[in-house]
């Protein structure tokens, strides 16, 4: 595919709230939002569970969805802000009072989900079954079985207001500090000074002395906040633990689990099918440490390019190629991200002061998605730029459902942006122009496993030790180290030379307050989307409209439900995920093969 014309690589946030962090436009709707949230709150204390009717409850549904629509925008919104620019004091404002209305939100649906649990169960199945109610009967169900685990009205509430200044404010003042670090480094003989989200883009490069070098300097950044992160990270998991310990909930992972609509079956069945077969890629990893002409890779070595140089691409050229390969599988799919690039739904330019990262976010009800990420040119950035992509693909197909309906778990979040990445580097592979090429291109590929299998898995070992000595007491610096460092090498099976103790610290979302366990759901969307993507080979031209009904499913069904029904697997079995990753294994021996000496 030819562009003549250069897509722009900063986003229009404009088309939502005009003004940015002084807009008056924001000003106005979340004042007007405040009063809807009030008059729900009103409604809903009215409404009587003894004698519910179907027209009653609909009532509050129909209310409730455009103020969870509005909601959502200004949530997103100001994510947006705070992302683009981690100095705009005037946004970080907008992030507490988001905070604030997050809870008056919460407290109005912590108060209609305990008046469903008082329905009897012979009422609410009658409900159900209306027509006002049957499109939503899945989300409500969910909403009514959680409540019954919670604590009485008055205490959930004064929980979310207490976390507005406590929980989330610690998530808060881990970005701040984040936004406050910086790295100084050589370049073209020119001192500079880049962000932490830019110097960790430059980890890539070929030359081994500047990637130690990158390393150990952002390492030492890492390391002089580290009490402060310490505190962070412990006081997040404190709250956390006292809120369950006060609902009578022991095991950690209940609420992940609930979250990702997961049995936990299903999580043991994919971690034992991963550590059964992570041999092939410990091979990978020495195959790796051989062509680098090393002993054993470190930490730092393992998304180093195999070539003398790393081919890059223009913005332009990369959202071309996305474009171009997601047509083949999905014409639906290459319209969307045509339309995301040529509206300006996406932030990449390469500069300082932006948050490290990436993510995609959305806005129901202006029926848009935007992107953000750092495009440095290299296939990680494009592999990344497609994953976001996927995201956004995903709520597009959503948008015309209901808005309860909409909220669909991290897991299958990750199964979209996975798939479509997945797309992209596969087409990239068959498509080399010489061995070399291949051999590039199959290691990115590979390594993306090796992430999967072996750093997310890292994570998910440390956060659950973690916990596990959370609930004793606050654990100190050294120790967070060093359970970091057990759970690397437990991961990568002894593979390395190197870790990184301080991953703890330098990984955001251990810090993050809206998803705890943000970890094992990315391994799970990406073998998910391997079992889809080799149902999609088989089915050819008519997979677009299966898959699309799949992602739409995908807020109203739990996961074991969604492959029984799109795919005809059993989720709690071990076949199906010892089946997807042997399609990981494939590209491993072929690589191996390809750079045989």
């Amino acid at each position: 595919m030819t562009h003549t014309k250069k897509y722009n690589q900063t986003w229009d946030l404009d088309q939502i709230f005009t003004g940015g962090s002084t807009s008056e436009d924001l000003q106005q709707t979340v004042k007007q939002l405040t009063e809807e949230i009030g008059q729900m709150d009103e409604q809903i204390t009215q409404f009587n569970p003894e004698n519910a009717t179907a027209e009653s409850l609909a009532a509050i549904t129909d209310n409730l969805s455009p103020v969870q629509k509005q909601l959502r925008d200004v949530y997103a919104y100001i994510s947006c802000l705070s992302a683009q620019d981690v100095n705009d004091e005037e946004a970080a404002v907008w992030v507490a009072k988001r905070g604030e209305l997050s809870a008056k939100m919460g407290a109005v649906g912590t108060k209609l989900d305990q008046k469903l649990k008082a329905i009897d169960d012979t009422s609410w199945e009658q409900l159900l079954g209306s027509p006002q109610l049957k499109a939503i009967a899945f989300p409500l169900s969910e909403a009514r079985l959680q409540a019954k685990e919670l604590l009485p009205l008055e205490q959930e509430i004064l929980i979310n207001d207490l976390a507005v200044d406590g929980y989330h404010a610690w998530n808060q003042m881990y970005d701040t500090i984040v936004g406050s670090m910086h790295v100084t480094a050589e370049e073209n003989g020119e001192t500079k000074q880049y962000s932490i989200g830019q110097a960790s883009n430059k980890m890539s490069t070929p030359d081994r002395n500047v990637r130690k070098n990158l390393f150990e300097k952002i390492h030492r950044e890492w390391q002089k906040n580290a009490s402060l992160f310490g505190q962070t990270l412990n006081h997040l998991a404190g709250f956390r633990l006292h809120t369950y310990r006060q609902r009578g909930w022991d095991d950690v992972l209940k609420e992940p689990l609930e979250n990702n609509r997961m049995q936990k079956e299903t999580l043991d069945a994919m971690w034992t099918a991963i550590e059964q077969n992570k041999a092939p890629f410990v091979d990978f990893l020495n195959r790796k440490a051989d062509l680098l002409d090393l002993d054993k890779l470190s930490i730092y070595d393992i998304g180093a390019p195999l070539g003398k140089s790393e081919t890059k691409m223009s913005y332009t050229e990369g959202a071309d190629r996305i474009i171009s390969q997601f047509q083949k599988f999905s014409p639906k799919m290459a319209e969307f991200a045509k339309m995301a690039f040529e509206n300006r739904w996406i932030e990449a330019e390469d500069r300082p002061g932006k948050r490290p990262g990436g993510f995609c976010t959305s806005f129901p009800n202006k029926e848009q998605t935007r992107i953000f990420m750092t495009f440095s040119g290299s296939a990680s950035n494009i592999a990344t730029l497609a994953h976001e992509l996927g995201h956004g693909f995903h709520q597009h197909v959503m948008n015309d459902l209901h808005i309860m309906n909409q909220k669909y778990a991290m897991n299958v979040a990750e199964t979209a942006s996975t798939f479509a990445e997945m797309i992209v580097a596969d087409a990239a592979v068959k498509q080399a122009a010489s061995e070399e090429e291949k051999i590039a291109l199959l290691e990115d590929k590979v390594r993306r496993g090796v992430t999967f299998f072996m750093n997310i898995h890292a994570r998910f070992l440390f956060e659950t030790r973690f916990y596990e000595e959370r609930k004793n007491g606050m654990i100190p610096v050294d120790q967070l180290n060093q359970l970091m460092i057990d759970a690397q090498k437990e991961a990568y099976c002894n593979a390395l030379d190197e870790y990184d103790p301080m991953f703890w610290a330098s990984k955001l979302h251990f810090h993050k307050t809206g998803t705890p366990f943000y970890n094992f759901p990315y391994t799970f969307g990406y073998l998910f989307s391997l079992g889809i993507y080799a149902h999609a080979r088989e089915q050819g031209s008519g997979f677009e409209d299966e898959y699309i009904a799949l992602l739409q499913d995908t807020g109203r069904m739990t996961v074991e439900d969604l492959a029984e029904k799109h795919l005809g697997v059993d989720l709690t079995k071990p076949d199906f995920w010892e089946k997807a990753i042997q399609l990981c294994v494939e590209d491993v021996h072929e690589f191996m093969q390809l750079t045989e000496k």
